[in-house]
């Protein structure tokens, strides 16, 4: 093993656990990890569109407080995290004169408010399981489409945007992340229809990991920030979680209250 990917690999069983700690705990340790992560990537997002320094740290203001309207101690899941987004949106729209920019706040604050929304479910054990499938799948897909891009190889995906990445790697993403569905149904007791419908987030995870490709491509950068080592940025690391956890709620809402 390389000492690149051992770092990688320690780092990211890492953020993992950290995860999975602040999942399992709930309620303010949830929401605090969420909400820093969401800050960060407001910064990331801002370097990635080309903002100035200035810009950058408004925005970063800006999407603080419909994060911080999230705490369980204030608003929680709530329409005025909705209005506050808003705001949120238009303020740095105006004050930047950059639409770019503030694609941002919906960009963090969607899959964060998704996220959170899952972990609240009641019984605990239910939103538990939830969030966990949500960010589990994603995690699945990563290290499927990883191993098979690499054993199989095979036509590119999109070669313009993202080279490394092959349609047997999405083969291999959605597979992974089926099994975890599956596996989660029969040990955990996950609905079947969120189970099978498992490999859409394997497929926007994907996704999201593209548009995060094309939106460095664009800037002319390999990663999003230099944060995490061996990862590069929180974006680097929650490109798919970004699109995945909105598609999961949409799920479970469609899906998993029968």
């Amino acid at each position: 093993m390389s000492s690149e990917l051992r770092t990688r690999t320690v780092v990211g069983v890492a953020l993992i656990a950290v995860a999975v700690g602040a999942l399992l705990s709930g309620g303010l340790l949830f929401w605090a990890l969420l909400a820093a992560a969401g800050v960060l990537m407001m910064g990331e997002w801002a370097n990635l569109v080309g903002a100035s320094a200035d810009h950058r740290k408004a925005a970063m203001f800006a999407v603080s407080v419909p994060l911080a309207l999230l705490c369980p101690l204030a608003a929680g899941i709530d329409w005025a995290v909705l209005v506050a987004g808003a705001g949120a949106f238009f303020f740095i729209a105006l004050t930047s004169r950059r639409i770019a920019l503030a694609l941002g706040v919906a960009y963090i604050c969607l899959p964060i408010v998704s996220l959170q929304f899952l972990r609240g479910q009641e019984p605990n054990i239910t939103g538990l399981l939830l969030a966990f499938w949500a960010l589990a799948l994603v995690w699945a897909t990563d290290i499927g489409a990883y191993f098979a891009g690499r054993s199989i190889g095979g036509p590119k995906l999109a070669p313009r945007v993202s080279p490394s990445k092959t349609w047997s790697g999405l083969a291999g993403g959605v597979l992974a992340a089926l099994i975890t569905g599956f596996l989660l149904h029969h040990f955990a007791g996950l609905p079947m229809p969120l189970a099978a419908a498992s490999g859409l987030l394997a497929v926007a995870a994907q996704l999201g990991d593209l548009l995060e490709s094309w939106m460095k491509r664009r800037a002319g950068v390999k990663d999003s920030g230099n944060l995490l080592p061996g990862h590069g940025g929180v974006m680097d690391r929650l490109d798919g979680v970004a699109t995945a956890a909105p598609l999961a709620t949409l799920l479970f809402l469609v899906l998993g209250q029968g």
